[in-house]
C-alpha cells in the first residue's frame, strides 16, 4: 500500500484567543490529527510539521505557514492537505485555482474533516468551486456593508475609528 502523507493546515483570521490554553487553531488540529488516523487502513501517515497560521487573512496566500506547505508540496513531502473546513485554506477562487494547480503538478489532493469531498475526483472538485464561490462571495458583500456603514458615518458626521484629528 502507498504511504500517503498528511499534513494538516489551520488558520485563524484574528490573533484573538490565540492565547488560550486550547485554541481555534488548536481543535482544528486535533480534529484534522483524528481525521488522518481513522484513514490509517488507506496508508494515511501524519507528517510531524505543523502548518499554523493564526492572525492570518484567507482573502490571499501571503500567510507564512501557508507558502511553507506549499513548499513543501513541491518538495514531495506533503501528498494530501487536510483542513478542518475549505475557509481555512482559502477564501478567494482565484488562489483555490492557483493551489489546485499546484497541488496537480506535484500529485496532491487535500481533503476537508467537516465537508465530505476531497480533490481526487471531479466531484469534488465541482464542489469546491461552489463552496469558494460563495465564500469569496461573502467576503466581497461583508467588504461592502462595511464600507457602506463607514460611508452613511461620514455622512452623519460620526468619525470612524483612528486617531482624532
Amino acid at each position: 500500500m502507498e504511504e500517503i502523507k498528511c499534513a494538516v493546515y489551520t488558520r485563524k483570521s484574528t490573533d484573538e484567543g490565540l492565547e488560550k490554553e486550547f485554541n481555534t487553531l488548536e481543535a482544528q488540529r486535533e480534529a484534522g490529527e483524528n481525521y488522518v488516523k481513522s484513514q490509517k487502513h488507506q496508508g494515511w501517515v501524519l507528517i510531524k510539521e505543523h502548518y499554523d497560521d493564526g492572525g492570518f487573512s484567507g482573502g490571499n496566500m501571503n500567510r507564512p505557514s501557508l507558502k511553507r506547505l506549499l513548499q513543501d508540496v513541491e518538495a514531495g513531502k506533503v501528498n494530501m492537505i487536510v483542513v478542518y473546513k475549505i475557509d481555512r485554506l482559502t477564501r478567494s477562487l482565484t488562489d483555490f485555482a492557483k493551489m489546485v494547480d499546484i497541488f496537480d503538478k506535484y500529485k496532491c489532493s487535500f481533503v476537508s474533516v467537516t465537508q465530505n469531498f476531497n480533490t481526487a475526483d471531479s466531484m469534488g472538485r465541482l464542489t469546491l468551486n461552489m463552496l469558494l464561490s460563495f465564500a469569496q462571495f461573502e467576503r466581497e458583500i461583508s467588504g461592502e456593508r462595511i464600507r457602506d456603514k463607514v460611508a452613511a458615518s461620514k455622512k452623519k458626521g460620526i468619525r470612524m475609528g483612528g486617531c482624532v484629528p
